[in-house]
């Protein structure tokens, strides 16, 4: 079954990149940065450091929110140095006194919002029921709730001034749920489920091309999202053919400025939500096949823990996680191993 899908999936590989999302950003489209008003929540690795890193590049006015203070100041520095404005806010987004701060503090600062980006998240991997129950709870705290009270504040300010764009990052597990990610597959379906219901509220109200709601679903990337994920598989966390971080980094910004309701990040997301809608049964099955044998078979052993999921961790602070090459050197050692 999976070397059937997978051949059929190679057969309409190029249709798909053709009609996958083009998040190229011309000229023209990072002039229209400068200025702007961001609000970046993750903002301290992964994604989250990349855009805010890419728009104050291009002159932006960006705020940095996440648990690591020390580490948003870094992020800060490099903006300020590249010639956008940065404000640091330290923000656990599963506390909605903290998010209801961090907008008032935004609009405070710099007057407006232009964008709000709802990236933070936490991951959970391992058999559902071997992960405790503490951990599943905060993934609904941090992936879903999160983005319901940054959501929530983005929309009141964005009528407010009349206009905004907010942008949500589901994952393509918003529409496939994947073994052994039983309750982030859960939160990410939430935010893609969300992000719908507000554009027809939206909508009905009269806000359809001034206020919109995005919903990014990239494929697995490499980010320190793996090395900070709740972990109870036993293996180090990986996924096969993991996209670059730069490739959604610039979908994200991309979307800030030309919004759509969905944005499938890449041929490969496009292809697996396509054929979801088709037969969701063989590409849950296949999904699921492959999950195990990347992450249960392949991967280097682990102790189980729960990452960064109750407090931040120290590692990890950069743009790219690293997993690509350890991914590499796990298939070259397993290869080497005597039959």
């Amino acid at each position: 079954m999976r070397k059937l899908f997978l051949l059929f999936l190679l057969l309409l590989t190029p249709g798909l990149s053709a009609c996958a999302v083009n998040t190229h950003l011309g000229k023209r489209d990072l002039q229209r940065i400068a200025g702007k008003t961001y609000v970046v929540t993750g903002a301290s690795s992964g994604f989250g450091r990349g855009v805010a890193e890419m728009l104050g590049r291009e002159r932006a006015n960006v705020v940095l929110a996440a648990r690591r203070a020390s580490v948003l100041e870094e992020v800060a520095a490099v903006i300020r140095a590249s010639g956008g404005q940065a404000l640091v806010m330290p923000t656990d987004v599963s506390d909605p006194a903290q998010v209801e701060r961090l907008a008032r503090e935004t609009v405070a600062r710099f007057g407006r919002i232009d964008v709000w980006i709802n990236d933070a998240a936490v991951g959970t991997i391992g058999r559902f029921e071997e992960i405790p129950i503490a951990d599943h709870a905060r993934a609904v705290d941090v992936n879903l709730k999160g983005v319901i009270y940054g959501s929530h504040h983005a929309v009141r300010q964005f009528k407010a001034q009349g206009q905004g764009v907010l942008i949500n990052l589901g994952s393509i597990e918003s529409q496939v749920p994947l073994a052994y990610h039983a309750s982030y597959s859960a939160t990410k379906a939430g935010i893609w489920a969300l992000g719908r219901a507000m554009n027809e509220e939206l909508r009905k109200a009269g806000y359809k091309k001034r206020i919109q709601v995005v919903t990014i679903m990239p494929w697995a990337a490499d980010t320190p999202f793996w090395q900070h994920a709740a972990n109870y598989s036993g293996h180090k966390g990986r996924m096969a053919a993991m996209d670059p971080p730069e490739k959604v980094v610039q979908a994200i910004v991309w979307a800030s400025l030309h919004p759509r309701e969905e944005v499938p990040v890449g041929w490969k997301a496009q292809a697996i939500s396509t054929f979801h809608t088709i037969t969701p049964d063989l590409v849950e099955a296949v999904s699921g096949n492959i999950v195990h044998a990347e992450q249960m078979r392949k991967a280097s052993p682990q102790a189980p823990g729960p990452g960064s999921m109750h407090a931040p961790m120290a590692e990890g602070t950069s743009v790219e996680g690293g997993v690509r090459a350890r991914m590499k050197a796990e298939d070259a050692a397993r290869e080497a191993e005597p039959k």
